[in-house]
């Protein structure tokens, strides 16, 4: 199967297995499968310079980051579904090359998105990207999260971004208003419950839900790890 028809099927998949993707698809597929075809374009221009994602071939970009940056869509589509009458602000910290916020931006077109990243050189990247894909619903923020506004975000995602630590969980809590949930896109079971092992001076604090993810084509371990603060 080539990799345009690896996407194509892939999210055939996951419309199949979560009626919510399903809804937020809708008849939109065929704009949804050409801008994230663009998108694996500029991955694959820029990647040999800027080093933006660790990927062996087309393929492997399209299931380890395209179709695992999606796998997500119908748990965050409940999550935002209920949060607000509103489109609440997402944020992608530690954005990079635009995982998982620009394939989400693509299918939540009626979502606002913010691209958080530190670095200049991807945070260009990120500008450039969004300009070639016409995506009006996503703008980059240049700065780290220490110095993010507070109060903003309806949700907060990332991948391979950092641990869930104690302090960087609190940083981030002081990203979200009042409602919002963070959303961390993680690996195996075991190595998930270590961290949030780590995290027991807050756990009268927060609300931990960890969501096995279906990424298609991937026979790896994948979920969503979801907390939600506890506040007065």
């Amino acid at each position: 199967m080539t990799a345009d028809g690896l996407l194509e099927r892939g999210l055939l998949l996951l419309r199949e297995r979560d009626p919510v993707i399903d809804r937020l698809i809708g008849g939109s597929s065929a704009e949804v499968l050409a801008l994230l075809n663009k998108y694996i374009e500029e991955i694959e221009l820029f990647n040999p310079a800027y080093g933006l994602v660790g990927a062996k071939n087309r393929q492997d970009l399209v299931v380890r980051h395209i179709l695992d940056s999606l796998s997500a869509l119908g748990i965050m589509g409940r999550l935002l579904g209920t949060a607000s009458p509103a489109p609440p602000l997402i944020a992608d910290l530690g954005s990079g090359a635009g995982l998982p916020g620009i394939p989400l931006a693509v299918v939540l077109s009626n979502w606002p998105f913010v691209l958080m990243e530190r670095s200049g050189r991807r945070a260009g990247f990120l500008w450039n990207t969004l300009a070639v894909l016409g995506l009006s619903n996503a703008v980059v923020e240049e700065e780290d999260m220490e110095q993010a506004a507070p109060e903003r975000f309806g949700l907060i995602t990332f991948r391979a971004f950092r641990p869930l630590e104690p302090a960087p969980v609190k940083s981030l809590f002081r990203l979200l208003r009042h409602g919002g949930v963070l959303a961390a896109y993680k690996g195996r079971r075991d190595t998930i419950e270590a961290e949030l092992a780590g995290l027991t001076d807050l756990e009268d604090h927060l609300k931990v839900e960890i969501h096995p993810l279906f990424v298609p084509f991937l026979e790896e371990e994948r979920h969503l790890v979801v907390l939600k603060p506890r506040r007065a």
